[in-house]
């Protein structure tokens, strides 16, 4: 079975930068993307980042510039880089693992990342 598990997420002051890891278990084979998403009170689950297995990246226009999506494959590890910090991102991160044939997703628990003066 497939477990992801987030960490990295904390308090940081507008301005600064934190690394989100999402760590895989059990068999990864066959999937196609890697992403992360964020939810923020109020607001539906949005796409911020995903890696393909090819290695194609994709980033949500408010992130653009600022955050990095990458991957270890040997470790079987998502990582999201977030520099210049908003307050705007504050949420739950949650990683996610995607399949297409057969059609199946996977979630994390999600690291709240809180960004405040």
């Amino acid at each position: 079975q497939v477990q992801l598990v987030e960490s990295g997420g904390g308090l940081v002051q507008p301005g600064g930068s934190l690394r989100l890891s999402c760590a895989g278990s059990g068999s990864m084979f066959g999937f196609n993307a890697m992403g992360w998403y964020r939810q923020a009170p109020g607001k539906q689950r949005e796409l911020v980042a995903s890696i393909s297995s090819g290695g194609s990246t994709t980033y949500a226009d408010s992130v653009k510039g600022r955050f990095t999506i990458s991957s270890d494959s040997a470790k079987k590890t998502v990582y999201l880089q977030m520099n210049s910090l908003r307050l705007e991102d504050t949420a739950v991160y949650y990683c996610n693992a995607h399949r297409v044939l057969p059609p199946r997703d996977y979630w994390g628990q999600g690291t709240l990342v809180t960004v405040s003066s």
